[in-house]
């Protein structure tokens, strides 16, 4: 049982301290879930994916697919549905709970003292740091395990290629007769899925 309170103390680390959203916090939770061994780093970033493309929170999303799939790695006894959903809760309330209470109490005193210049002060200086949380996640995910998880060298220039082209087509309009359009992300992510499967699949 001792994986279930280290799962708890880690989320609750990460719900306390994963400061700035969930990209920011993906270095964090790196360092906590991948390091001591409970899930690989190829499963690490197949798991940031998934939690992007489903609804909600990717810090939310990834503690319920972590606390699902760590306690079977490290313990073969506590794999099972009963033990995978058990993490699951387990691990999703520890990295909630305590942002509940942090962002409740925080948007209450900020509400009352919007105008103090502290507060101004303080959220200048808090801007840039997320900021470059945001980009250590980015840099964080640029690793072999996404763009070459196979060591072929044809495979790092398609995924290279396929990354530039989703950033293209998400961060520039498209001209459409009068009007410029951006492209919906759900969209890339079917186009990005159906892209990996003609390339890898068949």
């Amino acid at each position: 049982m001792q994986i279930y309170f280290q799962l708890i103390w880690a989320y609750l680390k990460i719900g306390i301290f994963g400061f700035g959203g969930g990209y920011a916090m993906l270095s964090l939770v790196q360092k906590i879930v991948v390091e001591p061994g409970w899930i690989s780093e190829t499963m690490f970033t197949d798991i940031v994916a998934i939690s992007q493309m489903t609804p909600g929170p990717i810090g939310i999303n990834s503690a319920t697919y972590i606390g699902f799939v760590a306690p079977g790695s490290i313990n073969p006894a506590f794999q099972g549905i009963f033990w995978g959903l058990l993490g699951s809760c387990l691990a999703t309330l520890a990295v909630s709970v305590p942002s509940f209470f942090l962002v409740l109490y925080s948007s209450h005193f900020i509400r009352r003292h919007s105008e103090s210049g502290a507060i101004k002060a303080i959220f200048s200086g808090l801007r840039p740091v997320v900021v470059g949380l945001i980009a250590s996640a980015a840099i964080l995910l640029m690793n072999s395990a996404n763009f070459n998880p196979n060591g072929i060298q044809w495979q790092l220039w398609v995924n290279i290629l396929i990354c530039a082209l989703a950033f293209c087509l998400a961060y520039f309009p498209v001209k459409r007769g009068e009007k410029k359009i951006k492209i919906h992300p759900i969209f890339i992510i079917i186009l990005a899925g159906i892209a990996g499967y003609l390339i890898y699949g068949l």
